[in-house]
């Protein structure tokens, strides 16, 4: 198990620094609706509708562009079935649900301790 940012850059040279595609990736996973979005995910596949209803207090215009940018990045999988009216699935990829397995229990954490980090 890695342990330090100094470890990460021993074995990948460069990791996180200024233009390093790592950051990329950590601005697209780590960012507020996207971390939601995936965790949403993580329930299975879901259609628009109920991801908007569970990724609270998110607009369809920023749903739509995280949506885009994480099926480009090979998290999410997007599944449009030619029916009337027009249905669309999304789910997480096998690449998601390894990051997921990482970020479980991270945000697990975050569920335990954020009353005791933030004062109401």
């Amino acid at each position: 198990m890695v342990v330090s940012l100094a470890e990460i850059r021993a074995e990948k040279d460069g990791a996180f620094s200024h233009d390093c595609p790592t950051r990329t990736v950590l601005d697209h996973v780590m960012s507020k609706w996207g971390v939601l979005v995936l965790l949403a995910l993580t329930d299975g596949t879901t259609r628009w509708g109920q991801l908007r209803r569970t990724v609270e207090g998110i607009s369809e215009k920023m749903l739509a562009s995280t949506l885009r940018t994480l099926e480009a990045d090979g998290f999410v999988a997007r599944t449009a079935f030619p029916e009337v009216p027009p249905r669309v699935e999304y789910s997480l990829t096998a690449r998601g649900e390894d990051l997921m397995a990482h970020m479980l229990p991270l945000m697990g954490w975050i569920a335990d301790n954020a009353d005791g980090i933030v004062t109401r």
